[in-house]
């Protein structure tokens, strides 16, 4: 009885004017005209990225000078035309809002981890044995203090644990994950299979030569998740060695699992640590010297190797004038408020050098910055 009496209360509104209905019909036009010209306009400027960023990469790759030219110099188009008018014969009832994606939670790769690989992963006793771990880790690594420390803090806003999921940095009532990003480096579950695809033989390699330094018991454990991680990799490296490929199977249980690693007090370092290491690389490959500035390493963690090199190559005159559009994709640039509102490069470095400078006074990245090995810088 309660559906037909709504109905009927629909079917009693009011009849809408023909003054009214011909106003709605106008702002309607205009609404269509304005965003229909909006639409248009921000295709061909993200069109416009994509094409100066493959004329970019193939001018280096060339040896060739890169121009200021060669960027957009222009923001992303702002819709300014009016707002959709609403229909005057629609039902006001409140349509229902569409079902959200849930994320996948640590709860879920290690409940992932026991049920593929019959697996736990060594926790650590507390959060300092994690950071010395992973402290340890990057120094023998390469890495300096200060880009560990500074990452850390920006990543893991300078408090963050081991096992801190994107979205849930904060003891917040009604506080969900926003992707698997995990740890102090906040990895997804597609770096994880990645690095597992293409690192696991050095991971092995590391963790074998741990095991000759422990006792019989410890080694025995150690042995049993070597076992684990020889497994994963055979499964990381199922598919072709491509980002998207590995993204399918970051979305599978054993995906999931193989993220869970990051929570291992041996493993975790390993996979947190290279992701850097990864970018270090990168950098040196293409001809960069010296050490990248923590913000400049963040850049590349934060929009791939790829994009983030051609952001800091680009000359310090240059970059109050190249928006930060140009080493984005679109949906990325869309969803990151921070490169939004920093829309230049220079002020996003700026502006990720003192987040980095503010959250490196907390106690968490002070206990990281403690437990760095002295031989490092």
């Amino acid at each position: 009885m309660a559906p037909a009496l709504a109905g009927e209360a629909l079917a009693a509104k009011p009849p809408v004017s023909a003054e009214a209905m011909a106003e709605y019909r106008q702002l309607l036009e205009a609404y269509n005209t304005a965003h229909d010209s909006y639409v248009a306009a921000v295709g061909a400027y993200w069109s416009s990225i994509a094409d100066r960023r493959r004329l970019r990469f193939a001018k280096r790759a060339a040896g060739q000078p890169i121009a200021l030219e060669d960027y957009v110099l222009t923001q992303p188009p702002a819709y300014l035309g009016p707002p959709k008018p609403v229909d005057p014969t629609a039902a006001k009832e409140q349509a229902p809002s569409a079902p959200t994606a849930t994320v996948p939670v640590v709860a879920d790769f290690l409940n992932a981890a026991r049920q593929e690989f019959n697996f736990t992963p060594r926790k650590p006793e507390n959060d300092i044995d994690f950071k010395r771990a992973y402290a340890q880790a990057a120094a023998a690594a390469g890495l300096t203090k200060d880009q560990v420390v500074r990452i850390y803090s920006f990543e893991a806003t300078g408090n963050g644990t081991y096992d801190l999921q994107a979205g849930l940095e904060y003891n917040t009532p009604g506080a969900q994950a926003i992707t698997t990003a995990l740890g102090y480096n906040q990895l997804l579950a597609t770096n994880s299979v990645e690095l597992m695809a293409e690192r696991g033989d050095q991971f092995v390699a590391s963790l074998q030569a741990k095991t000759k330094q422990l006792p019989d018991d410890q080694r025995s454990r150690l042995e049993r998740t070597i076992a684990v991680v020889e497994a994963m990799i055979a499964f990381s490296r199922s598919v072709p060695d491509d980002w998207s490929q590995h993204q399918v199977l970051a979305d599978t249980p054993k995906g999931l699992a193989i993220h869970a690693m990051n929570l291992d007090l041996d493993v975790g370092p390993l996979l947190q640590v290279q992701n850097l290491v990864e970018s270090v690389t990168y950098a040196r490959r293409k001809g960069r010297g010296g050490d990248l500035t923590a913000a400049e390493l963040e850049m590349l963690n934060l929009t791939g190797d790829g994009n983030g090199f051609d952001m800091i190559e680009i000359p310090q005159e240059w970059r109050n004038q190249i928006p930060t559009a140009n080493f984005f994709q679109r949906s990325g640039y869309n969803d990151n408020s921070i490169v939004r509102r920093n829309n230049v490069v220079a002020t996003l470095l700026a502006a990720t050098d003192a987040a980095m400078d503010e959250e490196s006074k907390k106690p968490g990245a002070k206990d990281l910055a403690a437990v760095f090995p002295d031989r490092a810088k």
